[in-house]
């Protein structure tokens, strides 16, 4: 694929028979084991058998400073010990698995593949045979010290010409690629805060949100995935393969604290581009390109991962009424201005326009953050967020000395904070809301602090604090909340959730509470250090889609905040 959210060309994830596949692996009985290549995004696979041990460099190649990616997937086999007979085979399926491509052999090791409106340019040292459905196959021993490449480029159909091929891949483009690459993301995290460095779980958060940036445009994916479902065999199943201004929002918090400054000024550009500077035009996410009408449909020729259906792409989240958004599109720009960056007169246009929306809508029911599927409710995070897009309005329009209608925009702040107290304040329990009126409590209610509507050490807080902990902790992770959700089945623990709660209790000066849930929520990471949207610490599987930006995110706020937490 040329993009995160195009259609597959290797779905196995999702249907194991029809959704295709490139395997590259040992004849025989083997072992595996596989680490990233330093602090990069190379992935290295060790296999070995009884007569040898090979190792297999899977890596997207990079081609240029900026990061862009040349859309070449390229795959490296070297012989390490004895030899080792490998099998290769390529299925691609395109169009979410519902079209077999044609394939052809287009030159001594190169193999053309198209079909809907995808294309595929494949290169095998070795030479493939055609087989049944179109797929390619070979087997190859390959020896100690030897080294086999191969590579798979996304070409629009009608440019699959000679011109396409040229210049071709090769052995020696290939080892090139891979040191550009490798050296690209090296000199990229060696700009991380020293206070940083030295934990690799957040170094492998702050890459694996740098690989969900479009560098094209400076949108940051939520998930690299569609349809992982939130339960296993459940409908909980969502295509997060978007921007959403939520989770990008976060990222370049994130970012920008570990010293990445470039990617907020992107992804602000990216959101001004995509509403065309018009408050009116906002919505809560875009696709990567900038797209907006990304509706939501099933694909009912999927099996769905492990039997979990319906398949979706596309997302119905891109219509709703969320009203955090505003907020957080405020925040972007607070952090933009904490460092440094002046707002000129098109943005704050934008930004004005959205305190004055907030201002105008912030007493509507809407969806929340987690974009429930029942009614709009009146969810207090949403109302404080409105909040905080008021109040960052104010403090940005007094530091640049602009004129706005301050005096309306205090009162409506002071609105919105009095009404947050009376309906979304329980004074019998003490603590915060989910809904007003309600007796639910909500996770998300642990960044009310963090968008300054409270102070962490604020007694009311720290009850928050308490009560999330015993009514919505199992196993040792956090559930997102307690209320009805409009969907069947159960879901899993939140690990955003738990490390929020880990950077919460780090505030109020709790380290040991904070370190405990720290360590509960990084142990969910698998082999890699890549993290899911959630986890069933019974069954010790994860959940949602993968790898989630919003929990690597999490992880490296919950660590700043402890200070240096151990791996």
């Amino acid at each position: 694929m040329s993009r995160i959210d195009d259609d597959s060309n290797f779905g196995r994830l999702l249907d194991w028979e029809r959704g295709g596949f490139w395997s590259i692996a040992p004849a025989g009985e083997y072992t595996t084991s596989r680490r990233y290549k330093d602090n990069t995004l190379v992935l290295i696979t060790d296999f070995e058998t009884n007569q040898g041990k090979v190792r297999l460099y899977d890596f997207m190649a990079i081609s240029d400073a900026d990061g862009l990616a040349n859309k070449l997937h390229a795959r490296i086999l070297e012989g390490l010990a004895g030899e080792v007979e490998i099998v290769y085979r390529l299925s691609a399926r395109f169009a979410y698995g519902a079209v077999i491509p044609c394939v052809h052999r287009h030159a001594q090791k190169l193999y053309a593949a198209w079909g809907s409106n995808q294309g595929l340019i494949i290169y095998s040292e070795v030479g493939l045979q055609i087989v049944e459905d179109s797929d390619l196959e070979a087997t190859v021993t390959v020896r100690a010290g030897e080294r086999v490449h191969f590579s798979a480029r996304s070409v629009p159909p009608e440019r699959l010409s000679d011109a396409a091929f040229d210049p071709p891949e090769s052995p020696q483009y290939l080892d090139k690629q891979l040191e550009q690459t490798l050296a690209w993301w090296k000199n990229w995290v060696s700009q991380i805060e020293p206070r940083s460095c030295d934990n690799k779980q957040t170094i492998r958060s702050a890459l694996t949100l740098k690989a969900l940036t479009f560098e094209q445009t400076g949108a940051v994916a939520a998930a690299a995935t569609t349809s992982l479902p939130e339960w296993i065999g459940g409908e909980r199943n969502w295509d997060y393969r978007y921007s959403w201004i939520r989770d990008s929002v976060f990222t370049v918090q994130a970012l920008h604290e570990l010293g990445f400054m470039r990617e907020a000024e992107r992804f602000s550009a990216f959101i001004e581009r995509s509403a065309a500077g018009s408050a009116e035009q906002l919505q809560v996410l875009f696709g990567v390109d900038g797209k907006r009408r990304l509706r939501e449909i099933e694909l009912p020729w999927l099996d769905g991962y492990r039997g979990s259906q319906p398949v979706r792409i596309g997302n119905r989240a891109s219509a709703q009424l969320q009203l955090d958004a505003y907020g957080e599109l405020l925040e972007l720009a607070w952090i933009r201005h904490c460092h440094g960056t002046e707002i000129d007169a098109t943005h704050w246009r934008l930004l004005a326009g959205t305190v004055e929306i907030a201002i105008d809508r912030w007493e509507d029911p809407d969806f929340g953050i987690w974009e429930i599927n029942t009614s709009p409710q009146h969810f207090v995070f949403s109302k404080a967020l409105c909040w905080s897009a008021v109040n960052r309005g104010i403090l940005l329009a007094q530091s640049y000395e602009i004129d706005v209608p301050l005096k309306r925009w205090k009162a409506a702040r002071d609105a919105i904070k009095a009404s947050i107290d009376e309906h979304g304040y329980d004074s019998k329990r003490g603590v915060f809301r989910q809904v007003f009126g309600s007796d639910y409590l909500d996770a998300s209610l642990l960044l009310l602090p963090w968008f300054d509507f409270i102070s962490y050490t604020d007694p009311r807080m720290v009850r928050t604090t308490d009560a999330i902990c015993r009514e919505l902790e199992k196993n040792g992770l956090l559930l997102r909340y307690n209320s009805p959700d409009g969907l069947k089945g159960p879901e899993g623990a939140f690990i955003s959730c738990t490390f929020w709660l880990a950077m919460c209790l780090a505030k109020q000066d709790r380290k040991e509470e904070a370190t405990r849930f720290y360590r509960s929520a990084s142990a969910c990471a698998n082999d890699l250090g890549l993290f899911s949207e959630e986890f069933d610490a019974h069954s010790n599987v994860m959940l949602g889609n993968f790898p989630q930006g919003l929990t690597h995110i999490s992880q490296i706020m919950a660590q700043l905040a402890l200070g240096a937490p151990p791996d």
